[in-house]
């Protein structure tokens, strides 16, 4: 079962980053530009932060398996549909629009599932730490991993690939049960769902709108507050009415999990924006391929690796809040590395310390982050969390490579790259701030909210 779901979320984090290493390699072939790839990639990780939630709230209705077997057929569809896109708005279509409806109906399940079929605290910890593991080196390695299908086949083969774990997965989740049945009777909010997304979506598209057009970027985000205060005005009324919303405002009375959110979403913000920043600056300026950036990229896949695979050993000798302090600390320095020796050496091996460091910091914090604000609601909640959780990542996803690449595409040059790079460190402090106000644990087990005391669903 572990297997499934760990493999479910590294083909979903392969997805956001392999294609950073095919930038030259697509541009060329679907006669687009750099700033035409990025699109693709920041609108797919947009996708899947704006139907994360709703995906959440689908689990309860149609129950967590069906919705990560149709999850996994959509994804499959949109991958194989990418792999012969004709030009950039079918990639956009097949890559950015399925395979993120795919990801946001499969990937809510599974933490739903790890969360209620490992209810101890040690078990879960496991179980976390190898699903973080896998979609840490996913994200990581898809440098690697796409720069080698595409320089030995085509980048199209690296869509095949996505499509082919998926079968397996399909094949490996027959042996999953659903510990909780589906409630048909569940209503779903679907004008909230709609207001969410479009709130979401307007306001990532105006910060890609920054480097073109600086009064179209601001309409973009007047809008998309405007829209996303509408949500939050549509659910207190909808709450008061006894109605379920699409997300009960209760979640965020937790504090902890609050601040657990943040740093979520500032670690996969600096994980995806220093990924694309460096693979496009090494492709773009420094004229390497597909492969060479992705050797390069192995050095925060290692560093990934061992700290990912060591949460479990971490998790008991060491608080949460330790451990995602000690996490952004070691990010933001590898960041601040990855600046100064690209200034001052030519060679592309100057960028392996940075992103070593940068990777053993997120090995290090994803776990304990996932671990800290799953862990503080009960059962009946952790379908509504799961959803919030993901898409809150994934809006740092987003996020990332929107505003390092609106940063990079602006002026491919090294002044550019030390920008977009010192933007992203910039924002690092504020996750490790966020983690500093963690509540102190007298042990390092995750922090649990009493089952009388946690927030309760409405409707």
């Amino acid at each position: 079962m572990l297997a499934a779901l760990a493999l479910a979320q590294f083909i979903c984090s392969f997805a956001g980053s392999n294609m950073n290493v095919m930038i030259n390699d697509i541009s060329k072939d679907l006669d687009t530009t750099v700033q035409g790839v990025q699109v693709a990639i920041t609108v797919f990780l947009l996708v899947m932060a704006a139907l994360m939630i709703p995906g959440g709230k689908l689990t309860d209705r149609y129950g967590r398996k069906r919705c990560f077997l149709t999850g996994l057929i959509v994804y499959a569809i949109g991958a194989l549909l990418s792999a012969a896109s004709p030009g950039l708005g079918v990639l956009i279509l097949g890559n950015s629009i399925l395979e993120g409806v795919g990801t946001a109906l499969l990937i809510p399940p599974v933490y739903i599932l790890t969360t209620l079929l490992y209810p101890d605290v040690t078990s879960r910890a496991r179980a976390f730490g190898v699903i973080m593991a896998l979609g840490g080196i996913g994200a990581a390695a898809g440098p690697l991993i796409g720069g080698l299908i595409t320089t030995g086949l085509s980048w199209r083969a690296a869509f095949v690939f996505q499509a082919l774990v998926i079968a397996v997965i399909v094949i490996l989740s027959r042996r999953i049960a659903d510990p909780l049945p589906p409630d048909p009777t569940r209503s779903f909010d679907t004008a909230g769902a709609v207001l969410s997304a479009v709130g979401l979506v307007l306001v990532v598209m105006g910060i890609l709108a920054a480097d073109n057009d600086i009064w179209l970027m601001i309409t973009l985000l007047v809008l998309g507050a405007l829209v996303l205060w509408w949500f939050l005005r549509y659910v207190r009324a909808r709450e008061a009415a006894g109605k379920e919303p699409l997300l009960s405002l209760s979640l965020f009375r937790n504090r902890t999990s609050n601040l657990g959110l943040i740093t979520q979403n500032v670690q996969w913000l600096l994980l995806m924006g220093s990924s694309f920043t460096v693979a496009a600056y090494l492709q773009v300026v420094r004229h390497y391929d597909a492969i060479q950036t992705g050797v390069i990229f192995t050095a925060a896949t290692l560093g990934l690796l061992v700290t990912s695979l060591s949460a479990e050993r971490l998790a008991e000798r060491h608080p949460q809040r330790t451990l995602i302090m000690t996490g952004f600390a070691v990010c933001i320095t590898g960041v601040v590395v990855l600046v100064v020796l690209a200034a001052g050496f030519s060679t592309g091996w100057a960028f392996v310390p940075g992103l070593l460091l940068i990777g053993l910091g997120l090995g290090v914090m994803l776990t304990p982050s996932v671990n800290v604000v799953q862990s503080s609601f009960p059962e009946e909640l952790q379908g509504e969390i799961s959803g919030l959780s993901r898409s809150v990542s994934n809006l740092g996803s987003s996020f990332g490579t929107a505003i390092a690449g609106t940063i990079l595409v602006s002026g491919l040059t090294k002044g550019a790259y030390a920008t977009a790079m010192i933007t992203l460190a910039v924002i690092g402090l504020g996750g490790f701030a966020a983690a500093v106000r963690l509540p102190r644990q007298t042990g390092p087990s995750p922090v649990q909210v009493p089952h009388s005391t946690a927030p309760q669903p409405h409707g």
